[in-house]
């Protein structure tokens, strides 16, 4: 049967890296050409030492980009208008180098010059040795790459090009790319259009004086990467971020609190809403008083603080009288994990609990889940649980913003 044209008058610009993966490129410009797509490549040096040229030309049947300093191609600025005559950036295999040049600003090939030209969309297919893509300088380009707003596809799991390798840093394969691109060229599904979502992100600060404070280890990764997926579905989101140390997402209008009680008074003021996520790790606990002078150490030892309980947020909203359609609370926890996100869902009014172990025994990230890249969640419901697979943060967070669309889409039909 002949191929559906999905991507007729498409023009994808594809850069090819360096790596064993690059051989699938040309399967990609293949299934590319199929689906009416008209594909134009650039190919880094290191590719070259895998696949050639020639071999990309022919199946693409235009010109091969290779050289940042090529006379003929950038006697009219050739990089720049490479990055502006696409509809979309296709980076297949992206390699840590690349990925690491990007999120750094790095303009010292074709490649990489055309990538921070760029003003289409860009999709990212990773792939690289299962230690490289663990590597924690890989993942922070990875995430910092993300809240740039490019996006990625892969990579996936399995059996490596080197003998006796495996893990995640397989190069997703053709038709997955296509059907990513797909998407992007089609734009996403507004399947939250103009539904306003609260959602709470990051730490609290409760004072103890002018220079100290009771915290915990939240980064704000989690709820700020929530925020941006419900909103590429269309919502209306209003984030009550605590402090953090990332930017606000896009597309987002953020409200900055520091206390307990600031984010409750910010989250009430929000009401009403279709639904609320509530990510934030609020403290527990604040110190009664707060003392105007920092206070000093003296010969009677440590001062005592006497803690009082902080406002409960999440239960606050899950019986308010204008309760959202759809309340979600996070259970972040070291031990017992499923038997305390039940509690905390009975008690708290919520429809759902996402539950995970933050524990530096977890197994994820190096020193556990808070302020790290990746998380593994249960979704805890009065119909029972759903166990996710272990993915970095962007992924859960868009797997989240599905259910939330497909709860709020029957519920409100």
């Amino acid at each position: 049967m002949p191929t559906e044209q999905t991507l007729t008058g498409k023009r994808i610009l594809l850069v090819i890296g360096g790596g064993i993966a690059a051989y699938k490129s040309l399967d990609l410009i293949r299934r590319l050409s199929e689906r009416g797509a008209a594909v134009r490549c650039i190919m880094t040096g290191a590719a070259q030492h895998f696949i050639t040229p020639l071999a990309v030309g022919a199946l693409s049947a235009d010109h091969v980009f290779t050289d940042l300093f090529d006379r003929q191609d950038e006697q009219d600025v050739g990089h720049i208008r490479l990055a502006r005559d696409c509809d979309l950036i296709v980076v297949a295999p992206a390699t840590a180098d690349l990925m690491a040049k990007l999120a750094q600003g790095h303009a010292n090939d074709l490649a990489s010059a055309v990538l921070l030209a760029a003003k289409a969309p860009v999709l990212m297919g990773p792939a690289m040795n299962p230690q490289m893509w663990a590597n924690p300088a890989t993942r922070r380009n990875r995430q910092t790459l993300a809240g740039d707003g490019i996006h990625f596809v892969g990579p996936n799991s399995g059996e490596m090009a080197e003998k006796n390798e495996a893990g995640e840093g397989r190069m997703a394969e053709p038709l997955e790319i296509v059907s990513a691109i797909e998407d992007l060229v089609k734009g996403p599904s507004k399947l939250l259009a103009g539904r306003r979502i609260i959602v709470t992100s990051g730490p609290t600060h409760e004072p103890i004086d002018p220079v100290r404070y009771i915290a915990n280890r939240s980064s704000g990764k989690q709820g700020h990467a929530i925020a941006a997926a419900l909103a590429r579905l269309g919502a209306d989101v209003r984030l009550v971020s605590g402090p953090v140390t990332i930017p606000d997402p896009a597309g987002v209008s953020t409200t900055h609190v520091e206390t307990a009680r600031q984010m409750q008074a910010a989250v009430e003021a929000l009401l009403p809403a279709e639904a609320a996520i509530m990510v934030a790790a609020v403290a527990d606990w604040r110190s009664e008083t707060e003392t105007n002078e920092k206070m000093k150490k003296g010969a009677g030892g440590p001062p005592s603080l006497q803690m009082v309980e902080n406002p409960d947020i999440l239960a606050g909203i899950g019986h308010h009288a204008q309760r959202p359609t759809l309340v979600v609370g996070f259970a972040a926890e070291t031990q017992d994990v499923l038997a305390n996100a039940e509690k905390k869902l009975a008690k708290k009014g919520a429809d759902f609990i996402v539950a995970n172990d933050v524990s530096h025994d977890s197994g994820i990230n190096p020193g556990g889940v808070m302020g790290g890249a990746r998380n593994r969640v249960k979704i805890v419901s009065r119909d029972g649980v759903d166990e996710w697979p272990e993915m970095d943060k962007d992924a859960v967070a868009e797997k989240l913003a599905d259910l939330v669309a497909r709860h709020l889409n029957t519920t409100t039909v």
